[in-house]
């Protein structure tokens, strides 16, 4: 454990938190281990999804209403 490291408490479902140390057992790693990951994934995730939002920004913004009656037009509905 680093130095640096932050203790937290988390309160877990019983079936997730069982789920875990299951896991844990499965992988030689320990909880806290899994479920940085885990957080550290779903950060990623955010960040990637926010650069995708950030690149598409100037495309011009589709009207709803508009975009169902070309699917009606073009007989997709």
């Amino acid at each position: 454990m680093s130095p640096l490291t932050k203790r937290a408490t988390v309160y877990l479902d019983p079936a997730l938190h069982k789920a875990l140390r299951l896991q844990s057992i499965e992988t030689s790693r320990s909880v806290s281990d899994l479920i940085n990951d885990a957080v550290r994934d779903e950060l990623a995730e955010d960040a990637n999804d926010l650069a995708l939002f950030e690149a598409r920004k100037n495309e011009p913004a589709l009207d709803f209403e508009d975009f169902v009656k070309g699917l009606k037009l073009d007989g997709t509905l």
